[in-house]
């Protein structure tokens, strides 16, 4: 099943009704990249994103962060540090309107 982003489908199958490639929800709107901070709730994941704020009175930038709740399916094995792609979706809960759609590189690897 295409969704009409440039993600990869993942190998392994799941019964979840809430994933987008393999139950019935609807991906839509905007498509963000991120970090995964938390997996400690079940089914979500908190995905923290870093931006840069101009501040005009200093003429400098700041860094300011947001963490959006996402569902995390089944099928996508998710660790804490991995940096994955989260999609637009209906709103699944009270705070979660996104799901994650793929993984685009795991951070973990060495320690520097």
């Amino acid at each position: 099943m295409a969704l009409g982003l440039n993600v990869q489908e993942p190998e392994e199958t799941c019964t979840d009704q809430n994933c987008p490639f393999h139950g019935e929800l609807s991906v839509r709107g905007q498509t963000l990249d991120g970090a995964v901070a938390s997996t400690d709730m079940e089914k979500t994941v908190v995905v923290e994103r870093e931006y840069d704020v101009k501040v005009p009175k200093y003429d400098r930038f700041m860094k300011r962060r947001s963490r959006i709740p996402a569902h995390a399916p089944d099928c996508l094995d998710l660790a804490e540090g991995d940096t994955v792609t989260i999609a637009e979706c209906r709103p699944l809960s009270k705070t979660k309107s996104h799901v994650v759609v793929g993984v685009v590189a795991d951070e973990q690897g060495g320690d520097n």
